[in-house]
């Protein structure tokens, strides 16, 4: 009964209550919002001056409506006209949809929730959350810990080590090690466990206990049920353009050697010009024009942001699908392979049954990926950037050496399955066909180095024109070719010493 009646008190505040000004020229703000500011302004001076530098502070939805088509950056047609006339503020967001969230308490007079989710967001940002839904990053916790064979890999990563008769055991981590390991970049899932009483400056109030809190990742399972965490790109409570534009946000997760597109960059001629330049371009401009706003592409540029050319002509849309540019997944498990149709990655099976999307012998699980028609034409929608800079020759023979990268490192990952096949066949090392782990022996690690790492690691470098360096020695194919020869040499000394012990 409190909880309803707090509710209804806020969007009766919202809808009657006088609005005040933060300063001159901003938004106005609602009294819900302004008492959260009283407060916070003192406890948490961050958090304020970020939301106070936002475009949030600055702008009504009504008004941010208004803007022309190209320039406009929210997509929802159907915001509350409670919301319409204020700043997109505290309790704008934090009470919104309270009953929705597991996680609403009562907080001095107000029912609001901690973890704001892709489905508050929706509220103005229908578009972009919708896009969103559809990436394999929003699905990222449920494709890493509903997947057994990822789920091994990651126990023989994270988990603990413990010696029995001469040889190492590994059993699953705790919570916290993966939280903050994988499941930092992939999410956590969100459970309230209970609730506590806090001694504060304010004095004592009750708080939910989140399991899995804090966290940003990209396929986070919120408590309203929704996935994913805007705040990933734009963090909170600033929620920047400027930085989800620049390539220092992607390094988060994508720092590398598994996924090493940052690393990558960093050392590329788009790279270079980035580090040279950057401090000239227009990060905040909408739409993003080439060669105006900024001279070279950055992640966002390639797979994210509206794009247009000089003229004002689309080169090509706002999209927070991010896989919607990409007809390969050079990210090799086992082999680099055309992407996804579904981004519920656990629904792939191979031939063996694995919920992998290639077999062990290079093939592809045709009927969970995309066609090659498919893989056509989210090439050439790549390309139209590229081509805003580059000649046709230039883009065509790109691609030409991409295709080249991926199948010539696939090549090198067939031997490599091939020898540790061997291993498992001549009784030397136990792998899925013994019901064992195909991670935890010396051999089968060289052979997840060799796909999980090198390879990939070649792909990325061609895919973007990234310093040649990096895809030969410092961890492409002269350490590809190398964890071979180790697996062959491996299989060699195991080979005498069977023929030993058989004398």
């Amino acid at each position: 009964m409190m909880k309803r009646f707090c509710l209804t008190l806020i969007v009766v505040l919202w809808i009657f209550a006088p609005v005040v000004l933060a300063t001159a020229g901003e938004a106005p703000i609602s009294d819900a919002t302004q008492e959260c500011l009283d407060c916070h302004s003192e406890f948490h001076p961050g958090i304020v001056q970020d939301w106070n530098n936002s475009r949030h502070s600055k702008m009504t939805p009504r008004n941010a409506s208004k803007a022309d088509k190209l320039k406009r950056r929210m997509s929802g047609t159907s915001v509350p006209a409670a919301l319409q006339n204020q700043a997109v503020g505290c309790a704008e967001c934090h009470t919104l949809r309270a009953g929705a969230h597991s996680d609403t308490f009562e907080h001095n007079g107000y029912e609001i929730h901690v973890v704001v989710s892709p489905d508050d967001c929706a509220t103005c940002h229908v578009t972009e959350t919708t896009q969103y839904a559809k990436n394999l990053m929003a699905h990222a916790y449920k494709n890493l810990a509903e997947n057994p064979l990822y789920q091994d890999l990651q126990r023989t990563i994270l988990g603990e080590t413990t010696l029995e008769n001469g040889k190492i055991r590994f059993s699953p981590a705790n919570g916290l090690t993966r939280a903050e390991a994988c499941f930092y970049c992939h999410g956590t899932r969100l459970e309230v466990a209970g609730y506590e009483t806090r001694d504060t400056d304010a004095g004592e109030l009750e708080f939910p206990i989140i399991n899995g809190w804090p966290n940003q990742g990209v396929g986070r399972v919120n408590l309203d049920g929704s996935r994913g965490a805007c705040s990933a790109c734009h963090s909170r409570h600033l929620f920047s353009i400027e930085m989800a534009r620049k390539p220092y946000t992607c390094k988060e997760c994508h720092a590398g050697p598994d996924v090493p597109a940052f690393k990558v960059y960093a050392a590329s001629k788009h790279g270079n010009i980035f580090s040279a330049m950057n401090s000239t371009w227009n990060f905040t401009a909408v739409p993003w024009t080439v060669g105006i706003d900024f001279s070279a592409p950055t992640c966002s540029a390639c797979h994210i942001s509206l794009l247009v050319n000089a003229s004002g002509e689309v080169v090509n849309p706002r999209s927070h699908q991010m896989n919607d540019r990409l007809g390969w997944r050079i990210f090799g498990l086992i082999y680099a392979h055309p992407y996804p149709k579904d981004p519920d990655t656990t629904k792939i099976r191979n031939r063996a049954g694995l919920s992998l999307p290639t077999d062990f012998n290079g093939g592809f699980a045709k009927d969970y990926l995309i066609s090659p028609e498919t893989q056509k034409i989210r090439r050439k929608t790549m390309q139209n950037t590229c081509l805003n800079c580059h000649s046709t020759s230039w883009v065509k023979s790109h691609f030409v050496r991409l295709e080249n990268a991926i199948q010539t490192s696939n090549a090198k990952v067939l031997t490599a399955t091939g020898l540790v096949g061997s291993a498992w066949e001549r009784g030397y090392a136990q792998g899925p066909g013994q019901k064992s782990s195909p991670f935890d022996e010396f051999i089968e690690r060289r052979w997840s180095d060799a796909w999980l790492f090198h390879a990939n690691n070649v792909r990325f470098v061609s895919a973007m024109a990234g310093g040649g360096d990096y895809g030969v020695f410092e961890d492409g194919r002269y350490p590809l070719t190398s964890a071979i020869l180790d697996m062959q040499s491996w299989l060699e000394t195991r080979d005498t010493i069977s023929t030993a012990k058989k004398k």
